[in-house]
């Protein structure tokens, strides 16, 4: 893993990978995530009914949301230059002050390959040499995969849950760096 240097497009690369920021173009691979999202997802994280958030809509915070450029990045494999989804770091105000959530999505058509903890793995040690001492992530208790990934990555869960009857138990992990 080697990281960019500041104000260079790659932030962190891996054997495989780029991650590094959303370019305003990149926005119909985020209503691509919007769209197969699982049903349980609660309602503000998928589609509604009127099709929001639309590609116009992503552009516009690719262009002005900072998450984009510094904390969610884009993941790129680097033999196709595609954009497969994101990973990254976010200030969820879920952990402590200092301890952001690592967060991470990809498209269906490449999960089971690996990528999802390739990119989780290079983040956390993004994180590591950042100065980071903890990382949290959520992640829902039916959400099998991504509780997979979060174990290779060297999480573990915490007693901490959130219940919702309708959408699931969110589950909190951790990881000391």
């Amino acid at each position: 893993m080697t990281g960019g240097a500041p104000g260079g497009e790659v932030v962190v690369e891996t054997s495989r990978l780029l991650l590094r920021p959303w370019r305003v173009a990149e926005a119909v691979i985020q209503r691509e995530l919007w769209t197969e999202r699982d049903p349980r997802v609660p309602p503000h994280r998928r589609i509604d009914p009127d099709g929001h958030p639309t590609v116009a809509e992503l552009e516009n915070s690719i262009r002005t949301n900072k998450v984009w450029s510094t904390g969610l990045l884009a993941v790129e494999r680097k033999t196709s230059r595609d954009v497969i989804g994101y990973c990254g770091l976010v200030d969820s105000g879920r952990g402590a002050v200092g301890e952001p959530e690592l967060a991470f999505e990809l498209l269906r058509r490449v999960w089971r390959q690996g990528y999802a903890t390739e990119a989780s793995l290079a983040v956390v040690e993004w994180a590591r040499s950042s100065g980071y001492e903890r990382l949290w992530a959520t992640v829902w208790d039916w959400n099998t995969a991504s509780r997979r990934v979060l174990a290779k990555a060297g999480f573990t869960e915490t007693d901490r849950k959130e219940a919702d009857a309708v959408h699931g138990t969110t589950l909190f992990t951790t990881r000391r760096l």
